[in-house]
């Protein structure tokens, strides 16, 4: 049954990801750390992909899954479930809430965003997440219908490339800007509690964390290398 963003409580989401090519990248592995991320406190968690979803789904029946898949396509940059088969799947799969590229940048195949959202509308009764970089962008996609607003790309796209997230400083803006009744989420480059908190102070509803908790790669990597120098 999908869950209504007005009963969600707020806190945090705990983006379950692990990229390609690494140990991690699997189902069961994903499927356990999003229940770990949930019997500690997690009020949902963030999946990519329909295999990992679904694995999900199974394991953590009650759980509130937004859900996306990450494509890449050659005339363009938008990769966050780009299209309308990528949409299709994620829905699928289990997810309660489809997160989507909500930027101005074209899409692959010349999709017009507004008509997708209009088709998972009609044809879904999808719950929708904006994936967005700028106010901007945000305001376009509460415009269209979106049901959720997030900063995830603030830093990530061509016309933000010199910024560096989080985006808390953005948040009063967008909480003024939006309708209470889209949700605000702050993603994105958020490495502590602390920044967790000030988020939610600044206006979110929620918080999702991903490499901070779930980034075994990463942080690794990231220890490895500044012990190494």
């Amino acid at each position: 049954m999908v869950k209504s963003a007005h009963v969600l409580k707020r806190g945090l989401i705990v983006s379950v990801q692990a990229p390609v090519g690494s140990p991690m990248r699997d189902s069961d592995v994903i499927a356990a750390m999003a229940e770990a991320s949930l019997l500690n406190g997690a009020v949902g968690v963030r999946l990519e992909s329909p295999e990992h979803i679904g694995a999900v789904r199974r394991r953590c029946p009650d759980a509130l899954i937004i859900g996306l898949w990450k494509c890449t396509y050659p005339e363009s940059s938008v990769y966050i479930t780009p299209g309308w088969r990528e949409i299709q799947a994620v829905w699928s799969a289990g997810a309660d809430v489809i997160a989507v590229d909500a930027t101005s940048r074209p899409r692959p195949d010349g999709q017009d965003l507004g008509q997708l959202v209009q088709r998972c509308r009609d044809e879904l009764r999808a719950p929708l997440m904006a994936d967005v970089d700028s106010i901007e962008n945000a305001a376009l996609a509460a415009e269209l219908g979106f049901d959720w607003i997030g900063t995830t790309l603030y830093g990530y796209t061509e016309e933000t490339a010199e910024c560096k997230p989080p985006a808390i400083h953005l948040l009063p803006e967008l909480r003024r800007a939006l309708n209470p009744d889209v949700r605000l989420i702050c993603e994105g480059g958020i490495h502590s509690p602390e920044a967790a908190r000030s988020a939610l102070e600044a206006g979110a509803d929620n918080v999702v964390v991903g490499t901070a908790i779930t980034g075994v790669d990463l942080q690794v990597n990231a220890y490895s290398e500044f012990m190494a120098n």
